[in-house]
């Protein structure tokens, strides 16, 4: 029998207490969620109650909150606000086009589904019926809430890893895992990243008896370009396989379905509201917050009257709402600093583009706005997501500020989103007889210093839903003459 012993281990743990807990959910809220949030917790806390006046119930709030720490002992909670912390650490929708083989899908995949689920709530309700872990249950959650509208997933793996971050520290083989199970639910394919790996998803599911599978796996992973252009000579020699086992390949690729939340109505209608104003007055930009963001919550006078003259029994709970109360209004108040701090160094990063427009635009990552603010990465992440900001040019969501970066013929660089107005321009003044070739282009935008290869510009341009050179001298010859 082995020797028992005792030993002493340090470790180090990451605690959150439940304020800050409850200001990190509050920060990622967009506005409609955040107005659910507010309302529950009137609904539930008898010691809240909506401040229907602005500067007198500022004032009623004051007073009924000095009052409440007179009456009793306890230390307030929303001492530690200043010192908190929030921080521990598919391709272009053109792929398929007009050229594309899914024309002769059946009506029936086209129509949308009618019932009143959204795709999220379909899948939510999956995750819930389904084995997973507490853990894999919030992952599978932050993959749903960051699909588009196609069913895709925009997202990296490290993207959901920091919206996930700092309450829950997982690693990239967790998501990745957490993601293949997801992308097995009904619909099949859902949160891929682009049309080619949702058919790949498809087609691994099925029976291995399927006649063709193995076939339309090895043209889906291998030939998918072939088959959109319908280059079927070239994808025979390619493949190497019987015209009659093409054609059963190609007829199980079609029954399939390239964008899986095509079946769920997920596009109503949205009317943006911004969460932030931009405005210029003296040649300063300045930013302001949305007067809606504003929750108007204060004490209830006459359940702190209550707390002073109830019973042990009674005060103990009355004392309880009294901190969840006060806990919210400090998390909403941090949430609107926060908010508007980061929108306000975005500004000052971006003030050439409120000026001059998508060709002015810098390299930003989120990192920069982080070290300027003094928070991390996550908070800035949280903070911008479905948050958007009413400039002079327009409304425009706050991750819309961030961009990669492309290198300079000078040693400087040069944001992706100037890179694709400079390519709008070249594409929008291109001879039609000759279009440019992504070479050119590359060569074009080098004459103009921006160091961009011809694989840099093939994917900018494809972001803009621009085809080839080839697809647009086809387009061109199509246009009547005098357009």
């Amino acid at each position: 029998m082995a020797d028992q012993s005792l030993q002493l281990r340090l470790t180090q743990k990451l605690a959150l207490s439940p304020q800050l807990q409850q200001a990190i959910r509050l920060l990622q809220l967009n506005r409609i969620e955040l107005r659910e949030y507010i309302q529950d917790a009137l609904d539930s806390n008898p010691l809240l109650e909506r401040d229907e006046s602005d500067a007198a119930s500022n004032q009623d709030s004051g007073d009924a909150d000095r009052e409440a720490r007179a009456g009793e002992s306890e230390i307030d909670p929303v001492e530690e606000r200043d010192n908190a912390d929030w921080d521990v650490a598919r391709p272009s929708e053109d792929q398929w086009t007009e050229r594309s083989s899914f024309d002769s899908y059946s009506m029936e995949s086209q129509i949308a589904d009618t019932s009143t689920d959204s795709l999220r709530e379909h899948l939510l309700w999956q995750v819930n019926l389904s084995h997973f872990s507490p853990v894999d249950t919030e992952i599978a959650t932050a993959i749903i809430y960051g699909l588009d509208d196609d069913g895709f997933l925009p997202d990296s793996i490290q993207d959901i890893r920091a919206s996930l971050a700092p309450e829950l520290l997982v690693g990239e083989d967790e998501v990745l895992a957490v993601l293949h199970r997801v992308q097995r639910m009904e619909p099949v394919g859902v949160a891929t990243r682009d049309a080619a790996e949702c058919i790949l998803v498809q087609l691994s599911v099925l029976p291995a008896d399927t006649p063709a599978r193995e076939l339309a796996l090895r043209i889906a992973r291998d030939f998918l370009d072939l088959f959109a252009r319908h280059d079927y000579d070239e994808l025979r020699r390619s493949t190497r396989a019987s015209e009659e086992s093409l054609a059963q390949a190609l007829d199980l690729i079609q029954s399939l379905e390239p964008r899986p939340g095509a079946r769920y109505d997920n596009r109503h209608d949205e009317y943006l509201i911004p969460d932030v104003y931009v405005t210029q007055a003296d040649s300063e930009w300045r930013v302001t917050l949305n007067p809606e963001n504003e929750p108007g919550l204060r004490l209830n006078n006459y359940y702190i009257d209550l707390l002073r003259k109830s019973g042990e029994k009674d005060a103990k709970y009355l004392r309880g709402r009294l901190q969840e109360a006060r806990w919210l209004m400090s998390s909403l108040e941090m949430r609107n600093r926060t908010l508007l701090r980061v929108s306000q160094a975005i500004v000052d990063s971006q003030q050439d583009f409120l000026e001059q427009g998508d060709i002015a635009m810098k390299p930003l990552v989120l990192r920069d706005i982080a070290d300027s603010v003094g928070v991390h990465e996550s908070t800035v992440s949280r903070a911008t997501t479905r948050k958007y900001m009413l400039t002079p040019r327009g409304l425009y969501e706050l991750k819309y500020f961030f961009s990669s970066h492309v290198r300079t013929n000078h040693g400087g660089t040069v944001s992706a989103t100037s890179v694709k107005a400079h390519l709008q321009i070249l594409l929008q003044n291109e001879p039609q007889k000759h279009p440019l070739s992504d070479q050119d282009l590359s060569a074009l935008l080098h004459q103009t210093g921006i160091r961009a290869a011809r694989r840099t510009v093939a994917k900018y341009r494809e972001s803009l839903g621009i085809g080839s050179s080839s697809e647009r001298r086809r387009l061109y010859k199509r246009k009547p003459t005098g357009i």
